[in-house]
C-alpha cells in the first residue's frame, strides 16, 4: 500500500506577506500591527511611558521646589541670591538630563519589545509579554547602551558646534551668526542622512543577537540602496503623529486659557482656576503621551518591516520564514529560529527570462542549433516578422483536430475518394479485395443533391422488397 502524508490546514497568514514588499505595505502595514497584539504593543508601551513621564515630572518638579525654595530665605539683588539662582537652575538642569536619559531607555526596551513580537507577527504568532521579554532579556543592556552611545554623539557633536557658534558671536556678531545658521542646516541634514543609515539598529540587536558596532555596520549595508524609501517611512510617520500631536494639544491649551476666567472671574479664589488649568493640562499631556506611544511603537514597527523586506530582497530570508511557517504547521518541533539561519549570505535571484528564451532552469543548455521557444499564447508578433510554420508530423500519426465551425455555417463537402490504381489487363481489377467495382458512378461534388435524386428503396421488414 502506499502511505500518504496526513493533511494539513493551510499556513496562518501573517501581518505581512512571506516576499519581498514594497514602500505601501509597509506603511499600511506598520499600523496593522497594533490591531494584532494590541495588549503586549500598545498596552505595554503606554504603562512604561506614563510610568516614566510621571515619575520624571514629579522628579523635575521636585527638585525645582526644593532648589528655588532656598531663594525666600535671602534678600533679593544680593550675591547670595545669585549663587542660589543659578545653583538651583543647574541642579534642576540636571536632574532633567539624568531622568530624560533614563527614559530613553525606557523608551529603547520598548522599542525592543516591539521588535521582538512584531518579528513574530511575521510568521503568524502571538506570543505572551514573558515571550516577547525572553527573547528582549539577553540583549536589553546593548540597546541600552546603543541609546547611550548616539545620545552621546548627538551632545558632543552639538556642544561642540555651540561653543564655536558662542565665540564667534563673541568676537565677531556676523560671522558667529552665519556659522551658527550654517550648523544648524548642517545638523539637519546629518540626523537625515544617518537615521536611515542607522534605523535597523534595534531590529539587528534583538533578532540577531549581534553587539552594538556590528549591528550599526550591519544596518548600514541593509539599508544600502534603500535610502529614500527609509527615510520616507520614517519622515512620513514622524510628520503625520507630530500632527497629530498638534491637534490635540491646541484646543487643550486654549482651553486652558479660559478656564481660569471661567472658574473665577473675579480673581478672587485662584485656587479654583489653578486646579482646573491643571486638570485640563493633565488631560491634554495623556492625550499627547497616548498619540506619543502609539508613534513609537508604529515607528519601530517599521523598522523591522523595513529589516524583513532587505533581507528577503538579498539573502532570501523569505524562504526561511516559509519553511519555519510550512513545517510548523506540519507539527515540527525544536526548530531553528528563521531569523538566525541564513544571516550574511548572498542570494542572487535570477533576472526575468524574456519571451522567447528558454527558461533558465539549473543545469540547462540548450541543443547546438535549436530554435527559441516561441513566444507565450497571447503575446503580440513584432510587425513583419515570418509567420511560425508547423511541425512536420511523423507517418502514420493521427492528423491534428479541426477547429469547430460556427453554428450554422454548411459543412465542408468531403474529399472524393481516391480511385483504385488502373490494372496493367483491361477489365481485370488489380486484385485487391474489396476493389470498388468500375461501374460504380463516381460521387457527386453535392451529397445533397445526389440524395434528392436517388429513388427511395425502403421496404417493411419480411417484404418481397426487402430480399
Amino acid at each position: 500500500m502506499t502511505a500518504y502524508p496526513a493533511w494539513t490546514p493551510a499556513s496562518r497568514p501573517g501581518i505581512v506577506p512571506l516576499h519581498p514588499y514594497g514602500f505601501g505595505t509597509i506603511l499600511g502595514r506598520s499600523f496593522v500591527a497594533l490591531r494584532h497584539n494590541p495588549k503586549v504593543l500598545l498596552g505595554f508601551a503606554l504603562i512604561v511611558q506614563a510610568v516614566a513621564y510621571v515619575v520624571l515630572t514629579a522628579a523635575v518638579g521636585g527638585v525645582a521646589i526644593a532648589s528655588f525654595s532656598r531663594l525666600d530665605t535671602v534678600p533679593v539683588g544680593g550675591d547670595d541670591y545669585d549663587a542660589i539662582l543659578a545653583g538651583s537652575a543647574v541642579i534642576t538642569a540636571a536632574t532633567a538630563f539624568v531622568l530624560g536619559i533614563a527614559t530613553g531607555a525606557l523608551s529603547i526596551i520598548v522599542q525592543g519589545v516591539v521588535v521582538a513580537e512584531v518579528a513574530h507577527a511575521v510568521v503568524a504568532e502571538k506570543p505572551t509579554l514573558g515571550a516577547v521579554w525572553a527573547r528582549v532579556k539577553p540583549v536589553v543592556w546593548r540597546l541600552i547602551g546603543y541609546s547611550a552611545l548616539y545620545l552621546l554623539a548627538t551632545v558632543v557633536v552639538i556642544g561642540v558646534l555651540a561653543g564655536i557658534v558662542a565665540l564667534l558671536v563673541i568676537n565677531v556678531l556676523w560671522v558667529g551668526v552665519a556659522v551658527g545658521v550654517l550648523s544648524l542646516l548642517g545638523l539637519i541634514v546629518l540626523y537625515l542622512w544617518l537615521t536611515p543609515k542607522l534605523f535597523l539598529v534595534p531590529s539587528v540587536i534583538i533578532l540577531e543577537r549581534a553587539r552594538i558596532f556590528p549591528a550599526i555596520a550591519r544596518s548600514w549595508r541593509l539599508t544600502r540602496g534603500r535610502f529614500w524609501s527609509t527615510l520616507g517611512v520614517v519622515v512620513i510617520i514622524s510628520v503625520a503623529f507630530s500632527i497629530v500631536a498638534q491637534i490635540i494639544s491646541v484646543p487643550f491649551s486654549l482651553v486652558a486659557g479660559i478656564v481660569p476666567g471661567i472658574l473665577a472671574p473675579t480673581g478672587e479664589d485662584p485656587t479654583g482656576a489653578l486646579v482646573g488649568v491643571i486638570a485640563v493640562q493633565v488631560v491634554g499631556q495623556f492625550g499627547i503621551l497616548l498619540v506619543q506611544c502609539i508613534a513609537l511603537v508604529v515607528q519601530s514597527t517599521s523598522a523591522v518591516l523595513v529589516y524583513v523586506d532587505a533581507r528577503m530582497r538579498v539573502e532570501a530570508l523569505d524562504h526561511d520564514l516559509a519553511t519555519y511557517v510550512e513545517q510548523r504547521d506540519a507539527g515540527a518541533a525544536d526548530l531553528a529560529d528563521p531569523y538566525l539561519v541564513g544571516v550574511g549570505r548572498i542570494v542572487e535571484r535570477p533576472a526575468p527570462t524574456p519571451v522567447g528564451a528558454p527558461p533558465a532552469y539549473a543545469g540547462y543548455a540548450a541543443p547546438p542549433g535549436a530554435a527559441p521557444y516561441p513566444p507565450a499564447h497571447g503575446v503580440p508578433q513584432p510587425y513583419g516578422a515570418p509567420a511560425a510554420t508547423p511541425a512536420p508530423q511523423p507517418y502514420g500519426a493521427p492528423a491534428a483536430p479541426q477547429a469547430p465551425q460556427p453554428y450554422g455555417a454548411p459543412a465542408a463537402a468531403p474529399a472524393p475518394p481516391a480511385s483504385p490504381a488502373p490494372s496493367a489487363t483491361p477489365g481485370v481489377d488489380s486484385g485487391a479485395p474489396n476493389s470498388p467495382s468500375t461501374d460504380v458512378p463516381p460521387p457527386t461534388s453535392n451529397p445533397d443533391a445526389a440524395s434528392k435524386d436517388a429513388p427511395t428503396t425502403w421496404a417493411a421488414p419480411g417484404s418481397s422488397g426487402d430480399a
